[in-house]
């Protein structure tokens, strides 16, 4: 037979039952509260404008500059930064060349999965890698890409390995956060 458990012992293991449950369901109350009021921690945010419904370019076959086609191959799990500048560009898209090849020497041994497509006729000096693609203008991929019109500059684009356009870089945006959001997906690989 069991001896009788002291109270003072009862009591203690009571309450010791309701300080783990009030601790699990206070923990649990504070982030649904977190979660429904829409806060995120700052490293799971992206600079660049979430598309949504991202563009489809599964079905367009770009055609590069120098002939032939530009497959999207989702089996290589490339990426793309993507760029359709105004015709006569100039010095603005020369710097913007430069920004891009930096971003892309910046991602070090996983640069050879990140493409960049110069969609159009690029300016005079303008900066060149071992990941750029020039790419012919087409309506239906410039079609995908929303608002590249921008009177304030030329936006850049994320290109998902499938061929799905999922960010938006707004004319004057901060190459680093380009870098730093691209670094993230990359990582998904």
């Amino acid at each position: 037979m069991n001896a009788p458990v002291p109270p003072q012992q009862r009591n203690r293991n009571r309450g010791m039952l309701v300080l783990i449950v009030v601790i699990f369901l206070g923990s649990a109350v504070v982030a649904g509260a977190l979660r429904f009021s829409g806060w995120r921690p700052a490293g799971t945010k992206n600079h660049g404008e979430l598309l949504d419904p991202p563009g489809d370019l599964r079905g367009v076959v770009p055609r590069l500059q120098g002939g032939g086609e530009y497959a999207w191959n989702p089996g290589e799990r490339t990426w793309r930064i993507a760029l359709a500048p105004a015709e006569g560009c100039g010095a603005p898209c020369v710097d913007l060349s430069r920004q891009l090849d930096t971003v892309w020497q910046l991602f070090g041994h996983r640069a050879d999965h990140v493409h960049i497509l110069w969609i159009g006729t690029p300016p005079d000096g303008a900066v060149r890698n071992a990941a750029w693609r020039e790419i012919a203008p087409d309506p239906a991929l410039l079609a995908a890409l929303p608002r590249r019109d921008a009177a304030a500059g030329t936006p850049v684009y994320v290109i998902d390995p499938n061929g799905f356009v999922i960010l938006r870089y707004a004319p004057g945006f901060d190459p680093g956060h380009l870098r730093q959001d691209m670094a993230r997906l990359l990582k998904l690989k």
